[in-house]
């Protein structure tokens, strides 16, 4: 005799909860959209259809400035934690040798612990070591906050591939750099690309880190616009928001599509 479980939406309570939840969250985005198209001055009375700002924001140089910053950051500290997520992903698939399970713990800590503890733990690391804050120190801690991010990907399709396929470069002679190299890093390519977009968009997105531990100069996108907000919001602030969000939801999708390739 087979009971039947009833699904989790089919409890009382449940669905409205659940679109509760998903208005609460996603109606303000569709909104800021909606307004950054507004012709108006005034960023909440809509007055009638316009892609001024848009114009506005791409012939404004502070933002192309900063926009310029963040791309600067976002591929150096993409292409470096993906490079440091890949060896440590390899590392830990692996023999198993002492200290693995720290290590690992270590890998992931960076997700666990609040953005602001991480923030102020960079700071006062870069005023002890002396290091000048400006685009590097941005840079490092980008690295370091994003390695979690790349290796996540990487670790699970390493984790999903055949070992056979080792097995049999060795048995056909190849060396341990040969079988990387034309076996292991192909196969792994998807999950490293995967890796890799959720790094960018992570380090272009990123705020908290950023406005703690960026000199003079070294202004990036999302400190820009808090600059921007405190002075009020106008249409101006509408238009880069939707802009970033557009870029963030494109690199999220393909990095969601290039994790389901098959091997």
């Amino acid at each position: 005799m087979t009971t039947s479980v009833n699904p989790l939406w089919r409890f009382r309570g449940v669905a409205g909860t659940a679109w509760f939840a998903m208005v609460y969250l996603y109606l303000p985005i569709l909104i800021l959209i909606v307004l950054s198209f507004n012709a108006n001055k005034v960023a909440t009375i809509w007055s009638g259809f316009s892609l001024q700002w848009y114009s506005v924001v791409l012939d404004n140089p502070n933002i192309m400035r900063a926009a310029k910053n963040s791309l600067i950051i976002a591929s150096c500290a993409t292409v470096v934690s993906t490079v440091f997520a890949t060896l440590a992903a390899l590392a830990m698939s692996g023999p198993t040798f002492r200290g693995q399970s720290v290590i690992n713990a270590m890998l992931g800590l960076p997700l666990l612990a609040p953005e602001i503890v991480t923030a102020v733990a960079s700071l006062l690391f870069f005023l002890a070591i002396g290091m000048e804050l400006g685009l590097l120190s941005v840079l490092v801690a980008h690295v370091v906050f994003c390695i979690p991010f790349a290796y996540m990907p990487i670790r699970a399709r390493l984790e999903g591939m055949d070992p056979r396929y080792k097995e049999a470069a060795s048995d056909l002679y190849a060396t341990p750099w040969a079988t990387f190299w034309r076996i292991t890093l192909p196969l792994l390519m998807p999950g490293v690309v995967s890796g890799a977009m959720l790094a960018f968009i992570i380090s272009l997105d990123d705020f908290v880190i950023t406005f703690f531990v960026a000199g003079a100069g070294a202004t990036t996108l999302p400190v820009y616009i808090f600059g921007m907000i405190r002075m009020g919001i106008t249409p101006e602030v509408n238009a880069i928001s939707a802009m970033m969000l557009l870029v963030s939801i494109l690199f999220v999708i393909l990095s969601w599509l290039v994790g389901r390739v098959k091997q």
